[in-house]
């Protein structure tokens, strides 16, 4: 989605090849043109944006309109971050707390 976004946010509506989307994936992965159109397939279906194919001069090319929940990605991407973080943190304060209340214990006894 991270692709998809960065491609349409401006407008809110991309004309994307498949090959442009493969090349900003991660090579590590492999993704192949079939893989790709089922992921698409399956964000559309999650209502992340409107897909429509098409074809220009032999290339398949996607036609991507962005809906409420593609414009909101970026914003529930930042989120989901920030709650981690915090919960580390949080797990890191409890650790030093618990720790001093420890050691607090030991010297009293």
């Amino acid at each position: 989605m991270n692709v998809i976004f960065s491609l349409c946010h401006d407008k809110g509506v991309g004309l994307v090849s498949p090959t442009e989307i493969l090349d900003m994936l991660p090579k590590k992965r492999r993704y192949t043109e079939e893989r790709v159109e089922g992921i698409l397939n399956e964000l559309a279906l999650d209502n992340y944006f409107e897909l429509l194919s098409s074809e220009r001069k032999g290339e398949k090319m996607y036609v991507i309109s962005l809906r409420t929940n593609g414009y909101a990605f970026k914003r529930g991407y930042v989120q989901r971050r920030r709650d981690a973080l915090f919960k580390v943190f949080w797990a890191v304060v409890s650790a030093v707390i618990a720790f001093t209340v420890g050691v607090l214990l030991k010297r009293i006894f």
